[in-house]
């Protein structure tokens, strides 16, 4: 079966990229990592990517003279690498719905909170002041609004005495990097499809696919 070819955007160091990396490694992994794209030239993740054999490319977007003008050099981007899948990994500009309506349905993000709870910025001080016990991260399809659109999968961390942000911020990102894989894998072979405003668990993905979902440690 022909694997689904994905490109991963980044602006940093891609640590999120490197998980899907090393996962898409494996012949059986349903999804191929095409092209790792930044936003800016001193992204840290170019050199990983490159290392690990995948073709990088910048599209900086402080080169054009406006949103519209980038994104759509960087549609052309992803497009020239054949992509049918994106995903967002750390890159840290806000998507317009314009993009978004281009590549509808086709966009995941990973975002450092249970979504719908803590959307945006300082996710991990925000949980720590409102005094939750669980936090988390979730896998989503990407809509206009940030931070927002389908859930794919999620996983959550218990918020233990004495954290601080940091501390939770670094057991949060452990589970980002198993979770991240595991909802592409589902997403890439079909097993989860976007129908509407909501993700849908294909029929004959079975109980492993669930279970996925619910406890993908």
């Amino acid at each position: 079966m022909a694997r689904l070819p994905v490109a991963v955007l980044i602006s940093g160091r891609g640590s999120n990229m490197a998980a899907l990396v090393a996962a898409a490694a494996e012949p059986a992994f349903p999804a191929e990592i095409v092209a790792v794209i930044a936003n800016r030239p001193d992204a840290a993740g170019l050199a990983t990517a490159a290392g690990a054999g995948i073709p990088t490319a910048v599209v900086d977007h402080k080169r054009f003279a406006g949103k519209p003008a980038f994104e759509a050099a960087l549609s052309d981007e992803i497009a020239r690498h054949g992509a049918a899948l994106i995903c967002l990994a750390g890159f840290m500009r806000i998507v317009s719905a314009d993009f978004v309506a281009r590549w509808r349905g086709q966009v995941l993000n990973i975002h450092p909170s249970l979504l719908p709870s803590f959307p945006g910025l300082d996710t991990h001080a925000r949980a720590l002041a409102a005094g939750v016990r669980l936090h988390g991260c979730t896998v989503h399809f990407v809509d206009a609004e940030v931070d927002a659109g389908p859930i794919v999968a999620q996983a959550a961390v218990p918020v233990l005495p004495g954290d601080d942000a940091e501390t939770l911020a670094a057991r949060v990102l452990a589970a980002e990097h198993r979770l991240y894989p595991r909802a592409l894998a589902l997403v890439a072979s079909g097993k989860v499809r976007r129908e509407g405003d909501r993700a849908v668990i294909s029929s004959d993905a079975g109980a492993a696919a669930t279970a996925m979902l619910m406890a993908p440690s």
